[in-house]
């Protein structure tokens, strides 16, 4: 997900946990099959207004698509999208975390009320819970011809939403593993590696179950597309191992930027998207996709139930997929482009900069890269409570 200037929890939000124990515990209910949590398929839907009220509503993360380098209000792709379409956005950055978005829209969904909101993203171990819940709307992929011929393959069927009916990737990312190669004085290429004698104690883990997890794994040799509960123990056992011999720092949100560029960390778990921002300034950071493997992430475009112009959003998401857009957007964003026939377009752009972007693997994984590239299937409902009440004790939440 992109960087974020805070994470402030909204009112709504702590009436529902106040209510429900936490979203975990509405988690638990839809796996439980509780009526109140799960909407059917058939009361999901509202006439659709798209036709005669050319608008939409999309809420989206901060610093998360193209603006214009001289006027940061605007926004070019969108306002093409519009120039095209005759279709107006009413674009809101609200989304700073994925809890608490969660609970800032739970109330409408789980009593079939509208959010408000035609189109929405969110990352894809929370998309799982949406779709689970029955929360978002199938959508009709006879109006994204684009989304149908260009989508990434490796993106195309992740376990939670199998052929990507309710869900398509607005950008993607890979965490890995980013270090200061003149600090640390050598390269790293394994997962292992950060358990190494020279980087005692500055070393960082991402804090966040559903962030950190699968990269560990794959240190191990797991097919994080479908491991086990053994496998997540193991990991557990693994990092309680090494947080009592003072291996690891600290655990960190995306502020683990800050103790890289400062120096008082050599390695980290990392999304490429920061490291390629970081490099801007410092080449002396590199990102490594790990001999064993890596996890490829998306945040993804959903359009919610009850949605009153759906036809618009799933025009505004075909939009996306054009490569022409899509390669627009890369360059702004530098995240994983979940269009590979970009590359080209991006490719032949006269300004040097621009066109060196479709050469960088962290955008455009070459096919050394994507071999090692594995999207991680979600944590079941049924799971979440045992494995986040281990995590959260060793991480100190």
């Amino acid at each position: 997900m992109p960087p974020t200037p805070s994470r402030t929890p909204m009112p709504s939000r702590r009436s529902l946990l106040a209510a429900l124990g936490g979203t975990a515990a509405l988690g638990a209910l839809a796996g439980c099959g509780v009526p109140a949590a799960y909407v059917a398929p058939g009361d999901r839907a509202v006439v659709d207004r798209s036709a005669s009220d050319k608008k939409l509503t999309w809420a989206n993360w901060p610093l998360y698509i193209d603006t214009d380098d001289d006027d940061p209000g605007r926004r070019p792709t969108l306002e093409a999208f519009g120039k095209r379409t005759g279709i107006s956005v009413d674009y809101v950055e609200e989304i700073n975390d994925n809890d608490e978005f969660f609970g800032k829209i739970s109330p409408a969904l789980m009593n079939h009320r509208s959010t408000g909101r035609d189109l929405i993203v969110i990352s894809d171990w929370m998309c799982a819970r949406y779709v689970r819940l029955g929360w978002v709307q199938e959508m009709d992929r006879a109006r994204q011809p684009n989304v149908a011929r260009h989508l990434d393959p490796l993106l195309r069927s992740p376990a939670f939403d199998k052929g990507r009916r309710f869900t398509v990737p607005w950008q993607s990312g890979i965490t890995g593993i980013a270090y200061n190669r003149r600090e640390l004085g050598r390269e790293i290429r394994s997962v292992a590696e950060l358990w190494a004698p020279d980087l005692k104690g500055r070393v960082t883990l991402l804090s966040g179950l559903d962030e950190a997890f699968a990269l560990l794994m794959q240190g191990n040799g797991v097919d994080v597309t479908r491991w086990t509960t053994d496998d997540f123990h193991r990991v557990c056992d693994q990092v309680e191992r090494e947080v009592r011999r003072g291996q690891i720092r600290r655990f960190t949100g995306n502020d683990y930027t800050k103790d890289l560029v400062s120096g008082d960390v050599l390695a980290c778990q990392a999304y490429s998207g920061d490291v390629i921002q970081l490099q801007a300034d410092n080449p002396d950071i590199r990102f490594v996709v790990p001999e064993e493997g890596a996890e490829l992430w998306s945040d993804s475009l959903m359009i919610p139930n009850r949605a009153r112009h759906k036809a618009n959003a799933e025009r505004l998401i075909d939009f996306y997929y054009d490569p022409e857009v899509a390669a627009e957007l890369a360059a702004w964003v530098t995240y994983v482009c979940p269009v590979p026939a970009a590359r080209a377009i991006l490719a032949a752009a006269e300004d040097r900069d621009t066109a060196a972007l479709a050469d960088n693997p962290l955008i455009f994984p070459d096919g050394t890269v994507r071999e090692r590239l594995a999207a991680a299937r979600d944590i079941t409902s049924a799971e979440r409570a045992e494995f986040a009440g281990r995590w959260n004790k060793i991480v100190g939440l």
